[in-house]
């Protein structure tokens, strides 16, 4: 473990077994572990795809629902001993663009926080760069933020992973 604790980013597409893979990694630590949901039930598709994320996670986890203020929720939770997972960046740029919110300079907070993070974070995150230009300039603004952020968090990170068909592939680490 290096001296600020380990970062680990997890991207994938959707349905790639992103989430799964993060959640093994976790486990694999053997430490307190910790679930931060970006997520907002909207509607019933999304509290029925929560509601099926809570289930496969099982128990032993601490959940904190943490839809817009990220950064400060992980300096509160972290700990030498524990590992925090966060699912998803992707949900939470979401959120920030729904509320009018600077979302580069929420990243580029997220970014610094990691240099003094302690114990072990794992990041899950969508990859959206890899589809057709969005038709609209929303679309492209979100997919735009989404990657930056990765890269941001990418060259920060001691391992990061690229997750298709649920088969993890060593990016960085």
């Amino acid at each position: 473990m290096t001296a600020h604790g380990r970062v680990t980013l997890v991207l994938g597409g959707a349905r790639s077994g992103k989430s799964g893979f993060a959640e093994r990694l976790a486990v694999e630590t053997g430490l307190q572990r910790h679930y931060v949901a970006t997520g907002q039930a909207y509607d019933d598709e999304m509290r029925q795809r929560i509601a099926r994320h809570q289930v496969d996670r099982g128990d032993g986890w601490t959940t904190h629902e943490v839809p817009l203020h990220l950064t400060p929720h992980l300096q509160q939770i972290r700990d030498s001993g524990c590992v925090i997972l966060v699912d998803c960046l992707t949900l939470w740029v979401t959120n920030l663009m729904m509320a009018d919110a600077d979302v580069d300079s929420a990243g580029l907070a997220l970014v610094d926080s990691l240099a003094d993070h302690q114990g072990s974070l794992i990041l899950v995150s969508n990859e959206v760069g890899l589809g057709i230009v969005p038709d609209n300039r929303m679309a492209r603004e979100f997919r735009d933020h989404a990657g930056r952020l990765h890269q941001r968090i990418a060259a920060v990170a001691d391992e990061v992973y690229f997750v298709a068909a649920g088969l993890p592939l060593k990016m960085k680490g």
